[in-house]
């Protein structure tokens, strides 16, 4: 095989990645994400973050989000079923695969002289912290035995959110994703600990999170998850 025919393989590997793994991802949320679950359910939503850590792999992604969106798969699939010993294995997968994004943020931001730039937006850090700091009100109260489980989650997802601020500019896209990753977990924490089971606010907010969640990932591995960003905005 040459140089370019190895080349055109990777593109054709990583961009079928991606357009499998949406397709799947829309496949869930018309289909399965507001229902109960089930084999089928499993099998879906584990497909789009493997098949995002595939098309990674094929064309040389950063080590950290493969990582991470192997480790989002795994959470995945834990949370596609029901029980506390699953939703705890999902949220101990993904807050290892938020600390895998933030090893990868903190390793990004460098000046054209190697140097860090260690300059954080003030008003959306503290935005962020608020947020976090919140939870201690409308969430932590309702967790009952998994209240710090939730608590090491949200710090984490929190410092997530403020190491992706200091992304060096072309990494924009990364931004958005981490921020729409961030507000799916917020709605799923509403889900899981505030809504009723039987309200009607349930379904449009699985998909809704969904959506978001999904959104959030494919906008971190596209602006973040090379050594340039697939395409900027």
């Amino acid at each position: 095989m040459t140089i370019l025919e190895e080349i055109a393989l990777r593109q054709s590997l990583m961009f079928g990645g991606i357009f499998l793994g949406l397709g799947a991802a829309a496949v869930f949320a018309l289909f399965f994400c507001f229902r109960g679950a089930s084999r089928p359910k499993t099998v879906v939503k584990s497909i789009p973050m493997l098949a995002l850590a595939a098309a990674g792999y094929a064309n040389f992604a950063n080590p950290f989000v493969i990582v991470a969106l192997l480790l989002s798969a795994i959470g995945d699939i834990a949370l596609a079923r029901d029980g506390e010993k699953r939703f705890l294995l999902g949220l101990i997968a993904f807050a290892a695969a938020h600390l895998s994004y933030i090893l990868y943020f903190t390793g990004v931001p460098y000046s054209e002289g190697g140097e860090r730039l260690l300059a954080v937006p003030l008003a959306p850090a503290v935005g962020i912290i608020c947020l976090a700091l919140s939870t201690e009100y409308w969430l932590a109260p309702f967790t009952g035995g998994m209240k710090w489980p939730v608590r090491i989650y949200v710090i984490l997802i929190a410092v997530m959110g403020v190491t992706a601020l200091s992304l060096p500019l072309g990494r924009e896209l990364a931004l958005i994703g981490v921020f729409a990753f961030i507000a799916s977990d917020t709605l799923l924490a509403i889900q899981l600990f505030r809504l009723a089971k039987n309200s009607s606010w349930q379904t449009p907010t699985s998909i809704c999170l969904w959506v978001l969640y999904v959104s959030g990932q494919l906008g971190i591995f596209i602006g973040a998850g090379f050594a340039r960003p697939l395409f900027q905005i």
